[in-house]
C-alpha cells in the first residue's frame, strides 16, 4: 500500500514537473527587456523601421555610386582595429577589408594596403620598402580606429521557477533576457602627417537583444532617422553585429572622404535632416577655400562630359558654361551659380554613367579654358566670356628623360618630361621587367590627366610615387596615350585598372588598340625605353 502511493506520487510530481517546464513561456522575461530596449531604440520618436541581413546590397549600391561620381585611384591603409573592451573575438580588419572589397568590385575606385597596428613607424616602413617595387606608392589615406565599447546588460530580466518533491526528484526552469551595446569608432587620417581628415568619421552603435541562455535574438542600428534590424544566429550573434557595423562603417567613411551621397544606398534621402546637415557641412568646408569646391566641380562636369579644362580650382568661363547646361538639367535656374541649393540638388540627383555623356560638345574642342576673375561667395565660377580657338594641329606627344639618354643602371630613380603641342588628356603605362602593364598616370597623387599645351609634365615630379629601373638587367617600355577629352570613363575596367597595380593579362598592343577604339582612332602616343646597364 505505501509502495503504491509512493508511486502515485512521483507520478503526480512528474507531471507537476513536466507542467513547469511547459509553461516557461509564462516566465516571460523577454518582455519587459524588450520594452527596456525599445526606449533605447527609439529615442525621442519612433523610427522606420527596415529589416536587413547585412549591408551587402548597400556595399554593392557604393560600388556604382564610386563609378557614376568618377572616384578612382583611392589609396586607403587599413589598420589593425583594437578591440578595448577585450571581449569581442572577432577578425574586425578582415571584415572592414572584405567590405571595402565589396565595394570596388566595378569602380575600382580604392586600392587598399593593409598594415599592422604600429602607425608611429608607417611612413618609415612605406619609405624603407619603396626600392624592392619598380614603382612605391605611399596611400594617402588611413583608416584607425577600435571596437571602443560594450556594454552588457544594459538591461536585463532574470525569472526562475522550482520544483521538489521529498529529497528523490526536483525540476526547475529559468528564462532570461538582456540588452547589450556594442559600438565602433573610426576615423580617417591623412598619411602625410597622420592627422585625422576633418568630418571622416563614423560613430556607430548597435543594440543588441538577448533571450534566453546564450541566444542572440536581433540587433538593431540607427542612421539617418531608419532603424536597421537584423536577426542574429545563435551562435555569432554578436560577431555577426560587429561585422554589419563595420559594412555601415566602411559605406560612412569612404561616403564622407570621396562626397558621394552614400545616404542613398542606406535608403535615405535629402528630406532627412541629418543628411541636409551633412550636405550642408560638405558645403561650407568646400567653400571655406572655394578653390576645394571649383575643383570639385571640374572634375564632376568633366565626368559629365561637359567639360575638359585643368581640375585646378581656378574659375574659368568653360567651367562656367557647363555648370548653366547641369542646372538647367536639374531643373534650377539657367546660371552659372554654384550654391547649396546646386550643390543639394547634384548629389541628390539620378545621375547616368559617365559614359553616357562622353559625346564631344559643340565648339568644346576648338575653345580652350580660360581664367576669369575670382568669383563672389556663394558664386565660386566665373561668368562666362569668350577665348580665341585653337589651332587644328595634328595632336604630337613627347615622352623623354631629363637625364642623358635612357640608360639607366639597376635600381636608378626614372624621371620623364612629357609634353604636348595641344590641349590633351594624357595616361602613362609601364611594361616592366616581367612584362606587366602597370598605369602609373594619372593617379591617386595626380588625378588630373589634363596636360596643357607647350607645358611639361614632370613624372614622377614632387608626388609621393616614384619609378625605378629594375635590378634584374631587363629593359623595361613606358607607353604614355593622349587624347583631347578625358577618355578614362570609356576605358573598360581591365583596359583602365587600378593605379600601379598590374593589369592582368594586357599587353601595351593592347592597351594602345583600346585607346584607338574610344579616341576613333583620334589619338597620340609617345614611348620611351627605359635600357638597363
Amino acid at each position: 500500500m505505501t509502495r503504491a502511493l509512493d508511486k502515485r506520487w512521483q507520478t503526480i510530481a512528474l507531471a507537476l514537473a513536466a507542467g513547469a517546464l511547459a509553461g516557461c513561456s509564462a516566465l516571460d522575461t523577454g518582455r519587459k527587456v524588450i520594452e527596456d530596449t525599445e526606449l533605447l531604440r527609439k529615442g525621442p520618436r519612433q523610427a522606420p523601421q527596415q529589416t536587413i541581413t547585412s549591408f551587402s546590397p548597400a556595399l554593392r549600391c557604393m560600388d556604382s555610386l564610386f563609378y557614376t561620381y568618377g572616384v578612382r585611384d583611392v589609396g586607403v591603409l587599413v589598420e589593425d582595429l583594437t578591440d578595448h573592451t577585450k571581449k569581442v573575438n572577432a577578425g574586425s580588419k578582415d571584415i572592414l577589408i572584405s567590405a571595402i572589397s565589396q565595394m570596388t568590385i566595378r569602380s575600382k575606385a580604392v586600392k587598399l594596403v593593409v598594415y599592422g597596428s604600429d602607425s608611429g613607424n608607417l611612413i618609415g616602413l612605406l619609405r624603407e620598402s619603396q626600392r624592392k617595387h619598380p614603382y612605391t606608392v605611399l596611400p594617402e589615406f588611413d583608416i584607425k580606429g577600435s571596437i571602443s565599447q560594450l556594454d552588457e546588460n544594459i538591461a536585463r530580466r532574470q525569472t526562475d521557477a522550482g520544483f521538489s518533491f521529498s529529497n528523490k526528484f526536483s525540476a526547475g526552469a529559468s528564462k532570461s533576457a538582456s540588452t547589450n551595446m556594442l559600438a565602433v569608432d573610426l576615423s580617417v587620417l591623412s598619411t602625410n602627417d597622420l592627422s585625422v581628415v576633418p568630418g571622416v568619421t563614423s560613430r556607430n552603435s548597435v543594440v543588441i537583444f538577448k533571450d534566453g541562455a546564450g541566444v542572440d535574438g536581433e540587433a538593431q542600428i540607427k542612421k539617418f532617422g531608419i532603424n536597421f534590424n537584423l536577426s542574429l544566429a545563435q551562435s555569432e550573434g554578436q560577431t555577426q553585429a560587429l561585422r554589419t557595423l563595420l559594412e555601415l562603417a566602411a559605406i560612412e567613411l569612404l561616403g564622407k572622404l570621396t562626397k558621394v551621397p552614400y545616404w542613398t544606398c542606406l535608403g535615405s534621402n535629402a528630406k532627412d535632416s541629418s543628411v541636409k546637415t551633412e550636405i550642408s557641412d560638405w558645403f561650407s568646408s568646400m567653400l571655406t577655400d572655394r578653390s576645394d569646391l571649383v575643383r570639385y566641380f571640374q572634375n564632376q562636369m568633366r565626368v559629365r562630359g561637359l567639360y575638359r579644362g585643368a581640375v585646378d580650382g581656378t574659375p574659368t568661363a568653360e567651367l562656367a558654361d557647363a555648370i548653366a547646361e547641369y542646372r538647367a538639367r536639374l531643373g534650377l535656374q539657367k546660371n552659372f551659380k554654384v550654391d547649396l541649393e546646386f550643390f543639394t540638388a547634384y548629389l541628390n540627383a539620378k545621375h547616368p554613367d559617365p559614359v553616357a555623356f562622353m559625346a564631344p560638345r559643340a565648339n568644346a574642342a576648338t575653345r580652350p579654358p580660360s581664367a576669369s576673375p575670382a568669383p563672389a561667395a556663394g558664386s565660386p565660377v566665373a561668368a562666362p566670356a569668350s577665348a580665341p580657338g585653337q589651332a587644328a594641329s595634328p595632336l604630337n606627344l613627347t615622352v623623354t628623360s631629363p637625364e642623358a639618354g635612357s640608360t639607366f643602371r639597376r635600381g636608378d630613380p626614372i624621371a620623364l618630361n612629357i609634353g604636348a603641342n595641344r590641349d590633351a588628356h594624357v595616361y602613362c603605362y609601364l611594361q616592366d621587367e616581367n612584362r606587366q602593364v602597370v598605369r602609373f598616370f594619372p593617379n591617386r597623387f595626380q588625378r588630373d590627366s589634363l596636360v596643357k599645351a607647350g607645358a611639361t609634365l614632370a613624372l614622377p615630379g614632387s608626388t609621393r610615387f616614384q619609378l625605378f629601373a629594375n635590378k634584374k638587367g631587363i629593359d623595361e617600355t613606358i607607353a604614355c596615350f593622349a587624347a583631347e577629352r578625358d577618355v578614362m570613363a570609356e576605358l573598360s575596367q581591365s583596359i583602365a585598372g587600378a593605379d600601379f597595380e598590374p593589369i592582368s593579362g594586357k599587353s601595351l598592343d593592347a592597351i594602345r588598340g583600346a585607346f584607338k577604339q574610344v579616341t576613333n582612332s583620334a589619338f597620340a602616343e609617345g614611348y620611351f625605353q627605359v635600357r638597363i646597364r
